[in-house]
């Protein structure tokens, strides 16, 4: 039984994988750019700190509706390559 990698898929589920996974990265990209540029009040970059005292509660909501979305995003894209990419690597490597 041969394991197959993303070199063996057809040429349309290979155009899908690599979709999935620059939707997801894209996704991840999308939410940083919002949670610590667009979001971020003015003249501080980075982590709040403090500063998250002074933010509006709908300011704060809007951020960590975007961070949730890049923690989630971020955790299916490393589900969907330990899947696709790393275990069929692993399996193929200790077969006998």
């Amino acid at each position: 039984m041969r394991l197959s990698t993303t070199s063996t898929l057809p040429p349309a589920l290979r155009v899908l994988h690599w979709a999935l996974i620059a939707f997801l990265a894209s996704n991840v990209a999308y939410g940083g750019f919002q949670v610590f540029v667009s979001l971020a009040p003015e003249g501080t970059t980075g982590p709040l700190w403090g500063v998250a005292r002074d933010i509006p509660f709908e300011h704060m909501v809007a951020r960590r509706l975007y961070a949730l979305e890049v923690w989630v995003s971020a955790a299916g894209l490393a589900v969907y390559l330990a899947l696709t990419e790393y275990l069929p690597r692993l399996l193929r490597e200790r077969r006998p």
